[in-house]
């Protein structure tokens, strides 16, 4: 009796794939079967149908089946892939960083729009994950010095090797601490920008397993309303933003009005504003550091 061998083409492979995803709750299971078969055969995810009927070769098969295992148990795509398209960029990414998302992008979009027109700027880049922020900055504005702090050294990790890939050592200073904790009291910025832990704790049973079982929790929750961190930035900034400095904060859909209220409260902000992002919701604020400043809390 002859034995015969399945043949899995390029189609059928992702066909089945796309289901096998999509049983595991996965929600672009197609999508993602294709950037997964893509990157195993080194093409271009559009490639794969002017090759559609190929049949694939024993190699090619045994590189795709663990990447397919890994997203079916729900680890990101971006981490099975490995890298992460930021605006100009891209960026390596695991489960040491938070993924870059396009809210991000909306923030350094609105830092980049305030630095229009100006020269010789400096920044930090508070809780920095992949680099994505300070490397966004040095690569597309007009900053000669950024400097990206983060409370992980694993985080900090990713954070060099993108480095090194853009070629800007020499303008992107890493430095691991909380906060403002490894800045020096006298040192002050043009610019402060942050994606900061935002998620409320009480949120995390409704978040998909992607996000809470591989994603970096440090970087993720802050407290019962999540603005345990985003409160101690606002307190921090006035002294070591200059005057007429911005302050950039990504915040939760459900915190602008909650954090422009804080900022005002500071007592050392004028100018505040919220950013929408591209689905329209406010993602970004955004405020200028008053002139001759107060530094205590004005009272409420």
């Amino acid at each position: 009796m002859a034995v015969t061998t399945e043949t899995w083409t390029v189609l059928r492979m992702i066909l089945w794939s796309a289901e096998y995803l999509a049983g595991k709750g996965v929600e672009r299971a197609r999508l993602d079967a294709e950037h997964l078969l893509a990157h195993a055969l080194g093409l271009k995810r559009l490639d794969l149908y002017l090759q559609h009927d190929r049949p694939l070769e024993p190699a090619e098969l045994d590189t795709f089946r663990p990447m397919l295992k890994r997203r079916a148990a729900r680890e990101p795509l971006q981490y099975v892939l490995g890298h992460q398209p930021f605006r100009e960029l891209d960026l390596a990414v695991d489960r040491r960083v938070l993924i870059p998302r396009p809210e991000t992008e909306v923030l350094v979009g609105a830092v980049l729009e305030w630095a229009a027109g100006r020269a010789d700027l400096d920044a930090l880049d508070v809780g920095t994950g992949s680099g994505a922020i300070a490397l966004s900055l040095a690569t597309e504005g007009p900053f000669e010095r950024v400097v990206a702090t983060d409370v992980s050294g694993a985080a900090l990790e990713v954070a060099a090797a993108n480095r090194a890939a853009t070629g800007l050592d020499e303008r992107v200073e890493l430095r691991q601490g909380e906060d403002f904790g490894c800045i020096r009291e006298d040192e002050r910025f043009d610019v402060i920008v942050s994606n900061p832990p935002y998620v409320a704790q009480p949120e995390a049973e409704g978040l998909e397993p992607e996000v809470v079982a591989w994603e970096p929790a440090e970087a993720l929750f802050a407290g019962p309303d999540g603005l345990d961190v985003i409160r101690r930035l606002i307190d921090g900034a006035p002294g070591h933003l200059r005057e007429g400095g911005l302050l950039a904060l990504e915040v939760g859909a459900d915190q602008p009005e909650a954090v422009a209220r804080l900022l005002t409260q500071r007592g050392a902000f004028e100018e505040v504003a919220v950013k929408a992002d591209l689905t329209g919701r406010g993602r970004v604020v955004l405020a200028t550091r008053r002139a001759e400043a107060r530094t205590d809390r004005k009272e409420a």
